[in-house]
């Protein structure tokens, strides 16, 4: 039995890490100034924010309908006897209902995940599916697998500001870092699928340090991890700091991620995190 991945543009994968294993991602979408469009494909990180300096009202984001998904299932299934569609949380966004709408007209060939995560932390639970595929496991197991390592991955960052989150309505408990003090960095994390407090610290430089030190902690913790490192524009700098400070620690590096334009339209510009996962489970 040959099993294809199917997910969405939340993933923050490129299109060709996409290609390398395999797996197709469908693009949800950001309305901005008047029109739709497809994340990814029709927008991207620095056109929004270049547009939001001009002026421009603040975006919003929708789902793909359960078409669009039907259409990358029927595709999927011409070279594949099933399809495991891997997805951002339920709990901020309708993209998962969309794909489980679109899943029932395939008879039991398609089977949905909500990994309660989002970018990165939907993005190597993707990439995991995918490696799996490849050797031959079947669906329940590679579900079984997700849902192992669901409990110990982990995704943390931090915003330059919460307006964008507090604007479009994801900022969940997070709202208790609102407060407006004085150069305080806002240390976020996605817990049971909705972004959280994680705490704050004071400054710039105290946002990094916390960044590294949770990276040692939970290597200390899980021994062999994986590491995705994810950013907004201007988020560039602050990720190189904490590469430098992380010098000496060991683990397995799947890269910088530029976050696609959905996610950025909740994290703002100058955001910058990191998503981590045990190797095995």
């Amino acid at each position: 039995m040959t099993i294809a991945i199917v997910t969405d543009s939340t993933s923050d994968l490129s299109p060709q890490q996409c290609a390398r294993s395999g797996v197709e991602s469908v693009p949800l979408y950001v309305l901005f100034d008047g029109k739709m469009h497809r994340d990814g494909i029709e927008i991207t990180p620095p056109d929004l924010f270049a547009g939001l300096k001009a002026g421009k009202k603040t975006p919003s984001t929708s789902q793909p309908s359960p078409a669009e998904f039907a259409a990358a299932y029927a595709r999927a299934l011409q070279n594949a006897d099933e399809v495991l569609s891997i997805h951002i949380s339920g709990q901020l966004s309708g993209t998962v209902g969309s794909a489980r709408l679109a899943a029932q007209e395939f008879a039991g060939k398609v089977t949905v995940v909500d990994t309660q995560s989002v970018s990165l932390g939907l993005g190597m639970r993707v990439l995991r599916a995918a490696d799996l595929a490849r050797a031959g496991r079947t669906a329940p197991e590679i579900v079984s697998e997700l849902e192992r390592v669901a409990p110990t991955a982990d995704l943390r960052f931090t915003v330059d500001t919460l307006d964008f989150l507090r604007i479009n309505g994801r900022i969940g408990g997070a709202q208790a870092l609102l407060g407006g003090l004085l150069n305080i960095k806002p240390i976020l994390v996605v817990r049971g699928g909705r972004v959280e407090s994680g705490g704050r610290v004071r400054g710039h430089r105290k946002a990094v340090q916390d960044l590294v030190e949770h990276v040692r902690s939970y290597i200390g913790r899980h021994g062999q991890v994986r590491a995705a490192f994810l950013y907004t524009v201007g988020g560039e700098a602050f990720l190189q700091e904490v590469r430098a400070d992380l010098a000496g620690a060991t683990f397995e590096d799947l890269g910088d991620h530029a976050i696609g334009a959905v996610v950025a339209t909740h994290a703002g510009p100058g955001a910058m995190g990191v998503a981590l996962e045990p190797v095995t489970v």
